[in-house]
């Protein structure tokens, strides 16, 4: 079974990975069918060169993306490509719905900070010191002896 896989390059504390289409049973550094893309993790933002009209050629032979591998593809759309074109829809509704999430795209930068934002406050109120209530004073009732 084929899979396509990042295999690790370069340097000590700075990874370069390659996407690789590989059979299951060869290991992760080891030797692969073809290359098919490369991605670094380093740059901001990111860098993902993909080739993919060969990724395309694999996943129609079958081959299975790992996680890792398909969610970058979905960071650059083409996962959602692959799924509509999978799924049979004509080339006017695969455009328009590539078009769309490009539109979506271009605000998610500001929804991300806006949503760190908001994941800080709340850590901020967290981490404030809890207001003391005293309690009301105890009443005392008296017991009755026998």
């Amino acid at each position: 079974m084929v899979k396509i896989r990042m295999r690790r390059e370069g340097k000590k504390q700075h990874p370069i990975y390659k996407l690789v289409a590989t059979d299951t049973r060869s290991p992760r550094d080891g030797g692969y069918l073809e290359a098919l893309g490369q991605y670094d993790p380093h740059t901001n933002p990111i860098t993902l060169v993909l080739k993919e009209p060969r990724i395309e050629y694999w996943l129609k032979q079958g081959a299975q993306p790992t996680d890792t591998v398909r969610s970058l593809l979905r960071r650059t759309g083409f996962w959602l490509h692959w799924t509509l074109t999978r799924q049979g829809k004509d080339e006017a509704t695969v455009k328009s719905v590539m078009e769309r999430w490009q539109m979506l795209q271009v605000d998610k930068p500001k929804h991300e900070a806006d949503r760190k934002a908001r994941r800080s406050e709340r850590k901020k109120k967290a981490a404030a010191p809890p207001v003391e209530v005293s309690a009301p004073a105890a009443v005392e009732t008296p017991v009755a002896t026998v």
